[in-house]
């Protein structure tokens, strides 16, 4: 390729950015970087093949609607290598994706997994009393670590609510903030141009200094809006409008707090301003919500079974975060839609 993010070359030409995944937040990005003139690639099947073959993907965002021509297949090697490889599907089927992957991936292609929750890649780097810890509710098996060399990796948080009312059509309801990041910590010109290539299709993207502690700062809200979702079939503004819920909520966000002062990183806000940020968005179905609905599988592992695990890890009691996990596993698997592991 004639740029390599990867060493952080300035673009001189319109970037080739691969989408692997083409639901609610992959076809998002897709059909926005697509109408900012990249040369955008998606990897979908099926009738999201079909659909975005035939006509594109169909974009309805702040009372428009947008058509944006990709180039689409179910085969990686039609694609070829990319600047920027964004990694959207839910992390259920990021283990059997990861192994398709590599003629994606060139010499320079930068990963951007756009994953809930606590993502494979958060201990690799940097420093911390759980450095270089493989989380086993995410990566059991190392197939992750394996499949997509750690130096290629930005962390990647999506904050925009989306959906996929069906195949090829995205629903965007709110919010535009995309953050990237070394994993390690730290500034670098790779994920400054992955920054600007996001900011120039209209996204709110910056690159972050520590961007494990954005992680840490979405999860706050998801590892208590999605489960308890899942468990009551109800959306945030019910959710948090409950007086006991909220204080549900509160204190299972005390314990997250707890956890990230213990791995090094601390958040300024505070329970109640986190779930007023949410109120503010009105009547939201969480994802985790919307994959029941669909019957899809739940993402319960990465974003709630992660933090149990990083809490038994450090030896940090978090009771609240484990009976709702307890219980969101037994209700997911009832439905079909969680695969019980050892844990």
């Amino acid at each position: 390729m004639e740029n390599s993010l990867e060493q952080g070359a300035p673009a001189t030409r319109p970037l080739k950015i691969g989408v692997a995944g083409a639901g609610a937040i992959g076809g998002l990005l897709a059909a926005r970087l697509a109408l900012a003139g990249n040369e955008v690639s998606v990897l979908a099947r099926g009738a999201t093949l079909r659909a975005i073959n035939e006509r594109g993907i169909v974009l309805h965002s702040g009372g428009k609607q947008s058509c944006a021509k990709v180039r689409a297949s179910d085969d990686p090697s039609q694609l070829g290598p990319q600047d920027i490889l964004i990694l959207a599907v839910k992390s259920p089927s990021l283990p059997e994706l990861s192994d398709r992957l590599g003629p994606m991936m060139g010499p320079g292609t930068v990963v951007l997994p756009a994953l809930n929750g606590v993502p494979w890649w958060f201990f690799q780097a940097g420093s911390g009393p759980l450095a270089g810890h493989r989380l086993r509710t995410v990566d059991p098996d190392g197939k992750l670590e394996r499949a997509i060399p750690a130096e290629k990796l930005l962390g990647f948080v999506v904050f925009p609510s989306c959906s996929c009312p069906e195949p090829g059509v995205v629903v965007h309801a709110s919010g535009s903030r995309l953050v990237v990041g070394e994993p390690g910590g730290g500034d670098s010109p790779r994920a400054q141009i992955a920054a600007r290539a996001l900011a120039q299709a209209g996204f709110d993207a910056s690159a972050h200094a520590n961007i494990r502690s954005v992680v840490w700062e979405k999860l706050l809200g998801n590892a208590c809006f999605n489960p308890v979702s899942l468990l009551t079939g109800s959306a945030t503004d019910i959710l948090i409008d409950d007086a006991r819920v909220n204080r549900m909520f509160q204190a299972m966000m005390r314990e997250l707090l707890a956890m990230g002062e213990a791995i090094g990183l601390p958040l300024s806000i505070s329970p109640p301003e986190r779930l007023a940020i949410t109120r503010k968005l009105g009547n939201v179905k969480t994802s985790m919500l919307q994959d029941v609905e669909a019957g899809r599988a739940v993402e319960l592992d990465s974003i709630l079974g992660a933090a149990v695990e990083i809490a038994e890890e450090l030896g940090k009691p978090a009771p609240l975060l484990e009976t709702v996990y307890a219980l969101a596993r037994i209700r997911a698997e009832k439905l079909g839609l969680y695969a019980r592991s050892s844990r």
